[in-house]
C-alpha cells in the first residue's frame, strides 16, 4: 500500500480509504487515469436534444464524461449525479444491463468526486429527471480525496481561495464568475479591433518602472546583473508605441503593485489601457462609457444590475462632475477658497497621513476627494479635471489653470477607470519626473522615478493623444455583485499556509 509519511500527510489531503481503492483497481488490472474517452455530447447538449425525452429510452446512444456528485444505491441497481462544465445529469446503472463484475466494481470502488466516462440511452425517470440508461462505463480519473461535506458548497472562505480548484468543483456559482469574466473581456476586445485598435504586448519585467503611482516589486536578471522591476503600468510602453506610428493600441495583461492587500487590492491584477492617436480626455470619456455600458448589457442583458443594496444603471449618458464641485456637493467644502491651514486641520481630523506632503490647496483638494468623497459616488459618474500636481502624465488643462485633462470613472464609491489627454511635451514632462522626484525625497514612496528613455521618446514628437486604463477586476466585481477582488481572482495572492498559521498564532 502506498504510504505516507508525516510531512506529506499535513500536506496533502488524500485519503487512506481511497488510497486502498486505487491499489484494488490497479490490482483488477484497470487503469485509474486514462488517456482519453471519446465524448458525444456534453450534459448541456443532451439537456437540449431530449428535452422532450419520455419514460421510453432513446434509440440513440450518447456519451458523455464528468465528476460524480452522488451516487445513491438501490438493491441491484442505483443512481448517480454527474456534472461536467456545461450542466448536471443523472445516470441510471443496472447489474442486469452492465453485468455484475462491471456493477460490483463501481458500487466498491468507484466514489464522489471521481470522474468517469458513460454510454447510454436517455429517458425520463417516473419523477421527470432526464437520465441516461448506462450500458456501459469507464473509470477515467480516480479522486484520492475526500470532497467536502455534502459535496455542495464549500464554505470556509480562505480554503476556497487557496484551493479554488475545489471551490470550483464543489460551488458551480463561482464558474458562471469567471465565465463571466471571459465574456467581459472579450466584449470589449472585440469592440476596441471593430474600431482599428491593435492589440499589443508590453514588457513586464522593466529596468524603470513607470506609469503609476505605486511602489513596485523588484528582482534581479543575473546575465544582464541589473536589477529589474515588475510593471506597476503598461501606460508609458504603450506610448512609446504611439510616437512609433501605431495610433491605435491597446493591451489587456497583468500589473503589479507591492502595496496592502484589501477587498478592492490585489498585488497582481488585470488592466487594460487603450490610446489612441489625435483624440483627447473627452473623447476618452465616451468611449469608456461605451465600453462600460456595452459589456454590462452584453454580460447581464441590461443596463440595470444588482449590486449589494444598491441598483447600478449604466444606461448612458453617465453623469459628469468636476473634482472641485464633486467635494463642494458632498463635503460641503470649497477647498480651493481655504487656507492651507484650515485644510490640514481638517486632513488632521480625518488622519490623512499623506496631508504632510501637499504644498497647495489643489492637493489637499485630491486628498480630501479620496477621503470625504469617492464613498458617495455610487452610479456610474466621471469625474474631471484634476489638479496637475497628481496628474504628472497628463496635459495641463487649456482652460484651468494648475489643473490636468484627466477623469476618473466611479462606480460604488470605486474607481473604474483612469483617463487623461496625454502629456506630450517632452519638457514638461521632464519637470512633471523631477517634482515626483522630490516628493520621493520627501519620504513619498510612491512617487513616479525619472524615465529619461520616455522623455526622450516624446522628444520625437508623439501626436495629440487619449488614452484611459481599465481595473478589469473591479469591473467584474460588479457584473458578479461581488465584494471582494478575490471572488473575481481565480488564484488571488495569499499568506502561504504555514505563515497564515504563523499570523494567526500571533494574534491569538
Amino acid at each position: 500500500m502506498l504510504r505516507l509519511n508525516k510531512k506529506e500527510k499535513a500536506l496533502l489531503n488524500f485519503d487512506e480509504f481511497k488510497l486502498k481503492k486505487l491499489e484494488e483497481i490497479i490490482r483488477r488490472g484497470v487503469e485509474p487515469y486514462a488517456y482519453k474517452f471519446d465524448v458525444s455530447a456534453t450534459i448541456a447538449d443532451v439537456a437540449n436534444e431530449f428535452k422532450d425525452a419520455t419514460h421510453e429510452r432513446s434509440k440513440k446512444e450518447v456519451k458523455i464524461a464528468g465528476r460524480i456528485y452522488a451516487i445513491r444505491t438501490h438493491g441491484r441497481a442505483l443512481f448517480a449525479d454527474i456534472r461536467d462544465s456545461t450542466g448536471k445529469i443523472q445516470i441510471y446503472i443496472r447489474e442486469d444491463v452492465v453485468g455484475k463484475e462491471s456493477y460490483e466494481f463501481f458500487k466498491e470502488l468507484i466514489d464522489t468526486g471521481d470522474i468517469i466516462g458513460v454510454e447510454g440511452n436517455v429517458f425520463r425517470t417516473k419523477m421527470g429527471e432526464l437520465t441516461i440508461w448506462v450500458i456501459g462505463y469507464a473509470l477515467l480519473s480516480k479522486s484520492l480525496c475526500i470532497m467536502p461535506e455534502k459535496f455542495h458548497g464549500l464554505q470556509n472562505i480562505e480554503r476556497r481561495y487557496r484551493q479554488r480548484y475545489l471551490d470550483l468543483i464543489c460551488n458551480v456559482d463561482v464558474r458562471d464568475i469567471f465565465i463571466k469574466r471571459s465574456r467581459a473581456i472579450n466584449v470589449m476586445r472585440r469592440l476596441l479591433m471593430k474600431k482599428g485598435f491593435i492589440e499589443v504586448e508590453t514588457p513586464i519585467l522593466q529596468p524603470l518602472y513607470g506609469g503609476a503611482n505605486a511602489r513596485p516589486f523588484e528582482t534581479y536578471h543575473n546575465f544582464l546583473e541589473q536589477k529589474l522591476y515588475l510593471r506597476i503600468a503598461p501606460e508609458l510602453y504603450l506610448k512609446r508605441l504611439v510616437v512609433g506610428g501605431l495610433e491605435k493600441v491597446f493591451e489587456i495583461g497583468k500589473s503589479f503593485r507591492n502595496e496592502s492587500i484589501d477587498t478592492l487590492h490585489n498585488p497582481e491584477f488585470t488592466i487594460m489601457e487603450v490610446y489612441e492617436a489625435y483624440k483627447d480626455y473627452e473623447d476618452m470619456m465616451e468611449l469608456t462609457e461605451e465600453i462600460i455600458s456595452k459589456v454590462v448589457k452584453e454580460v447581464c442583458g441590461t443596463y440595470k444590475i444588482p449590486f449589494g443594496e444598491h441598483e447600478l444603471n449604466f444606461k448612458p449618458k453617465f453623469e459628469r462632475l468636476t473634482m472641485e464641485d464633486a467635494v463642494k456637493k458632498y463635503a460641503k467644502l470649497n477647498v480651493l477658497k481655504m487656507s492651507m491651514d484650515e485644510l490640514k486641520e481638517i486632513a488632521y481630523e480625518h488622519k490623512i497621513e499623506d496631508a504632510k506632503y501637499a504644498t497647495n490647496q489643489r492637493e489637499m483638494l485630491a486628498l480630501l476627494f479620496e477621503e470625504l468623497v469617492e464613498d458617495s459616488l455610487i452610479q456610474p459618474v466621471f469625474i474631471t479635471d484634476f489638479p496637475v500636481e497628481v496628474s504628472p502624465l497628463a496635459k495641463p488643462h487649456r482652460k484651468k489653470e494648475g489643473f490636468a485633462e484627466r477623469f476618473e470613472l466611479f462606480v460604488n464609491g470605486w474607481e473604474l477607470a483612469n483617463g487623461f489627454s496625454e502629456l506630450n511635451d517632452p519638457l514638461e514632462q521632464k519637470k512633471r519626473f523631477e517634482e515626483q522626484e522630490r516628493k520621493r525625497e520627501m519620504g513619498y514612496a510612491e512617487a513616479q522615478r525619472i524615465d529619461y528613455d520616455y522623455i526622450n521618446a516624446l522628444g520625437y514628437a508623439l501626436p495629440p493623444t487619449g488614452g484611459v486604463g481599465f481595473g478589469i477586476d473591479r469591473l467584474i466585481m460588479l457584473l458578479a455583485n461581488k465584494q471582494s477582488i478575490k471572488e473575481v481572482i481565480l488564484f488571488p495572492q495569499m499568506r502561504t499556509q504555514e505563515k497564515s498559521e504563523s499570523f494567526k498564532g500571533s494574534k491569538r
